[in-house]
């Protein structure tokens, strides 16, 4: 099965959607690659999940991604005597290390490297922004806030601190437990919540081993002002606008979304757009205009892949909401304004032989009007080289490598074959004639251009370009 598309679907997996025949109806509708969201899953869940999306992958012949969500840490206030309170503006609460529950005067708050950090002046947003507090005091033990906005506070909200840089890593103990756990698992991506500086990934990445790619959520303004350092040291990038609008400005977050999107591509990084694209479809059957509008956005920016959350994992249309993002998606790539918004925002290469190859593999194949790039890529930088450059024409990943095919399932453009891999020059031109022929990107009479890397197998070593004719029997023609 092959898209129509270049934009990648990733859709998260939860009750409405945890059944292997729903995961096999939400790939046909469109998605390409499933999060497993680990704040509501627990060991015995997730791996169920894995194993029905690997069955799921086995009857459908295709590579499918698997990224799972780590939850990061959850700072939250504690627990008030009548439950919630009633604030005003413009009165004191204060923050304490005091595990007695809270009044309208104070609450617990059971972090003490908040209480450390926070400084006068920073801001505390609770339960979402619903409540903005600003620190007037702070003594170590305790926080004294003013009031700004919002007047209602209950039990066990979350703490968002958009001002204050927490001296606390990325993993909490839990996301340790759950890294272990997936990773046994054979999940292709991780994705690290709380990310605020690049020294957050590294203990992620030791883990980790290579076993599975990382990508890092954008959540918040620490991460969004050291961006540069973050996406060298990530495998790719999330654009968590849930979290962004909570702690940076609303209006800030379309252009801090084009920023890191044109960043990561420059970088030659996926990137995802997620958080309520199509919010609406949790209850309604069909989006509102403004979401339709919102989710070609991310795909005129070019990003690799848009992402539902609950949409697909706890609403009443599961299957429609991909089916409408897949239908979005297909129908803004058609649109005669896309191929120039695309081309405009190509970086240049950057100066080694591989992005030279892709480069010209790219302007060959649309001044000649080929059928299909085709790159083996044993460890998957090939195919990533391929897509930085947003051809117009399909690209083709073979690799022999399972993980590889799956993990670049997540990739703009990229249609994933798992392929042994060729023994001679002659066996490399005629399976990727034949792959093309069969998957239906090519007839017999037209052109491809295949990368490769010689000698084959050798990772990391693109330097061979090769046009070839299909044949009438699928093979390569002369």
């Amino acid at each position: 099965m092959r898209r129509s598309r270049k934009v990648k679907i990733l859709a998260t997996l939860g009750p409405a959607s945890s059944d292997e025949a729903t995961i096999r109806r939400l790939f046909e509708a469109g998605a390409d690659v499933f999060r497993i969201n680990m704040s509501h899953t627990d060991h015995d869940l997730m791996r169920t999940l894995v194993g029905r999306i690997r069955a799921a992958e086995a009857a459908i012949g295709r590579p499918i991604g698997i990224l799972a969500d780590l939850q990061g840490p959850k700072l939250r206030v504690g627990k008030f005597a009548a439950g919630k309170v009633e604030l005003s503006v413009g009165q004191t609460f204060v923050l304490d290390d005091d595990p007695t529950p809270g009044d309208q005067r104070r609450v617990h708050l059971p972090h003490p490297e908040i209480l450390k950090s926070v400084e006068p002046g920073h801001r505390l947003l609770i339960d979402d922004g619903r409540l903005e507090l600003v620190a007037v005091e702070t003594t170590g033990r305790s926080i004294v806030c003013t009031v700004i906005s919002g007047t209602k506070i209950s039990d066990k909200k979350g703490v968002s601190l958009p001002d204050t840089d927490l001296p606390v890593g990325a993993l909490t103990e839990k996301d340790r437990r759950d890294l272990d756990a997936v990773l046994a698992t054979g999940v292709d991506w991780i994705a690290l919540s709380f990310i605020q500086r690049p020294e957050d990934l590294a203990e992620a990445r030791k883990i980790a081993r290579g076993r599975a790619a990382i990508m890092s959520k954008i959540e918040k303004p620490q991460a969004v002002a050291r961006l540069a350092e973050i996406i060298e040291l990530s495998d790719a990038l999330m654009v968590a606008r849930g979290d962004l609008g909570v702690e940076m400005p609303l209006e800030a977050v379309p252009g801090i979304q084009k920023q890191i999107t044109r960043a990561a591509r420059r970088a030659g990084k996926p990137v995802v757009i997620a958080t309520q694209m199509l919010e609406s479809m949790i209850a309604a059957p069909v989006p509102t205009r403004a979401e339709v509008s919102d989710v070609s956005i991310a795909v005129f920016e070019g990003a690799d892949a848009i992402m539902l959350s609950a949409e697909s994992a706890a609403g009443e249309y599961p299957v429609e909401s991909v089916a409408m993002m897949n239908r979005i998606a297909e129908r803004v790539e058609k649109d005669p304004t896309y191929p120039g918004i695309i081309n405009a925002q190509r970086s240049e290469p950057e100066a080694t032989g591989a992005d030279a190859i892709s480069l010209a593999a790219r302007q060959i194949a649309e001044t000649l009007r080929l059928s299909a790039i085709v790159s083996y890529t044993a460890s998957g930088t090939t195919g990533i080289r391929a897509a930085r450059e947003r051809p117009q024409v399909p690209i083709i990943a073979l690799s022999p490598i399972v993980a590889t095919a799956r993990r670049l399932s997540l990739l703009w453009g990229t249609h994933c074959v798992v392929t042994d891999d060729a023994s001679d020059l002659d066996d490399m031109v005629d399976r990727a004639c034949r792959i093309t022929f069969d998957e239906g990107f090519g007839k017999a009479g037209d052109r491809i251009i295949i990368t490769a890397g010689v000698p084959l197998g050798t990772p990391g070593s693109t330097n061979m370009l090769r046009i070839a004719y299909i044949g009438t029997d699928g093979m390569s023609g002369h």
